[in-house]
């Protein structure tokens, strides 16, 4: 498995663990206080991994500073939405529904990044959205703004992945890092000021491990982009339904029903494919067939075993 894509595991890991704790703040903290000091907590780790060559006072020293701009834009809307959706409903339908990412990300990344995607992938991809229409089931159930916020997160954060794949190998860490991280606290610092709650200590020290390990999946995800094609990289996102689902049921008794289940089977079976390359599934096909038909491995034998009695003839 590439590098790039285990880097992305983990921070998608990471993620969910920190997505878990702002499951927490539900009904004590408003969206935008919880997005401020999940971002403020997040540059521990950051000062703590900033590459040696590179200083902070260079943050905003770009050398693509529209698209770095736009993609902090993108990054704040993103971080907004999934938060008010983590706290309004399941962790599971959250993840289900923002699984559509990897399918917005696909689509710009061949028309933006001209990244050539195989037929296999995008079928897999159709499949996995599939699977989050079993999820969600529109139509037959009653849907919450959550939703529509789990989706505008999905498409924005797709966003925010293709534009990071195009200036990361060109830009500072610092900058990739330190642009979009200040847009969030600048933005959310504003929009909390006429609701704020002093949080408790445990509530402070809730933001302190959510800001770490955020940050340190951040960091993470940064390096999985350089490293593979962002259409490579989405599909991890994948894994977060496994930890919805453990984390939901341990912490918040939330249990999706059988439908669901299958719904997310889905959603996984295709994401994991997905991420597997093409040439470890052709050998997995080629030792399955090799297994299912012994007697087509004998054909090339035979076919050999002409070849001296064809040499016997000519010197007939």
């Amino acid at each position: 498995m590439p590098v790039g894509v285990l880097f992305a595991l983990g921070s998608y890991a990471l993620y969910s663990c920190s997505d878990a704790i702002v499951k927490s703040f539900s009904g004590h903290l408003t969206v935008f206080e919880i997005g401020f000091f999940s971002a403020l907590f997040s540059l521990i780790p950051a000062m703590l991994s900033k590459p040696k060559g590179e200083r902070w006072r260079d943050t905003y020293k770009l050398n693509h500073p529209w698209l770095l701009h736009v993609r902090a834009v993108t990054g704040v809307l993103s971080a907004t939405m999934v938060v008010f959706a983590f706290t309004t409903i399941p962790l599971a339908e959250v993840y289900s529904i923002a699984f559509l990412a990897p399918v917005f990300v696909t689509i710009i990344s061949v028309l933006v990044l001209k990244e050539h995607v195989p037929t296999q992938r995008w079928v897999l991809l159709m499949i996995s959205f599939v699977g989050v229409l079993i999820v969600v089931r529109p139509g037959f159930r009653e849907l919450h703004w959550g939703h529509l916020a789990a989706v505008g997160s999905a498409f924005f954060g797709s966003m925010t992945t293709t534009i990071l794949r195009t200036v990361a190998p060109r830009e500072k860490r610092v900058s990739v890092f330190g642009v979009p991280t200040s847009y969030l606290i600048i933005f959310n610092g504003l929009m909390m000021i006429p609701t704020f709650v002093m949080p408790t200590p445990q509530q402070l020290a809730f933001f302190v491990a959510m800001g770490i390990l955020g940050g340190v999946g951040h960091l993470c995800f940064i390096t999985s982009t350089r490293l593979s094609p962002a259409s490579m990289v989405a599909p991890t996102q994948y894994s977060q339904i496994l930890w919805a689902i453990v984390f939901g049921a341990t912490f918040y008794h939330e249990f999706p029903d059988a439908i669901a289940y299958v719904g997310l089977a889905v959603v996984v079976v295709a994401g994991v494919l997905n991420v597997v390359p093409a040439e470890v599934r052709r050998r997995a096909v080629a030792r399955f067939a090799i297994l299912r038909g012994p007697a087509a491995a004998k054909a090339p034998a035979a076919a050999n075993d002409q070849k001296p009695a064809d040499t016997k003839k000519k010197a007939a």
